[in-house]
C-alpha cells in the first residue's frame, strides 16, 4: 500500500508444524539465500498474518502453461528460444547458488506483462552440496515432469533433475 506497487501475495498456513517444516519455509529460505536475478521470482517481503505468513512477490501476470493453453496458434520458434534462454539462465543461476528447484514445469515458469520469464514456486527446492552424499526424497516434482532417476526412486541425486 505504501508504494502503490502491484504485487502477488501467497498465504502460508503454519498450523500443522507437527508434520515437519512446511514447504513454504523452505521456499522462504531458498529465496532469501540468493541475490536478485532477473530470471528468478523476487521475494519482496514476508509478514505475519493470523496463524501464518504472507509472502510478497513481484507480480507476474501469467505462467507458461497458461500462455501455451491460451495461445491461438503454437508458439513460434523464436518464442520457444526466448523462453528457453530465460529458463536456462535462471536454472544456471540457481545451480551456481547450490539450489535444486526440483519442480520445474510450465505452471512454475511465471510470465510478466512484457513476456519476461521468471522461475517461481520454490516449495520443493533444496540446497545441495558438490559432494552429493546427501539423501533426498524421490517424490518431488509433478509426476509428468520427474526425471528418470526420481521415477526409479533414487535417493541420491543432484541438480541434473532440474534439466530433465
Amino acid at each position: 500500500r505504501q508504494t502503490g506497487e502491484t504485487v502477488a501475495l501467497k498465504k502460508v498456513s503454519l498450523r500443522r508444524l507437527e508434520d515437519g517444516i512446511p514447504n513454504q519455509a523452505r521456499e522462504i529460505r531458498a529465496l532469501q539465500e540468493i541475490e536478485d536475478n532477473e530470471h528468478v521470482v523476487k521475494l519482496k517481503g514476508v509478514f505475519p498474518h493470523g496463524t501464518g505468513l504472507v509472502l510478497v512477490f513481484d507480480f507476474m501476470v501469467s505462467d507458461l502453461s497458461e500462455v501455451i493453453r491460451n495461445a491461438e496458434c503454437p508458439l513460434t520458434p523464436a518464442q520457444v528460444k526466448s523462453y528457453m534462454i530465460m529458463l536456462l539462465k535462471g536454472v544456471a543461476f540457481l545451480h551456481r547458488n547450490s539450489i535444486m528447484h526440483r519442480d520445474l514445469k510450465p505452471a512454475n515458469l511465471l510470465i510478466s506483462f512484457s513476456g519476461h520469464l521468471r522461475i517461481g514456486d520454490f516449495g520443493l527446492a533444496r540446497l545441495f552440496s558438490e559432494q552429493g552424499g546427501r539423501l533426498y526424497s524421490h517424490q518431488v516434482a509433478t509426476r509428468w515432469y520427474r526425471a528418470p532417476e526420481l521415477l526409479y526412486g533414487a535417493r541420491k541425486y543432484q541438480e541434473g533433475v532440474d534439466l530433465w
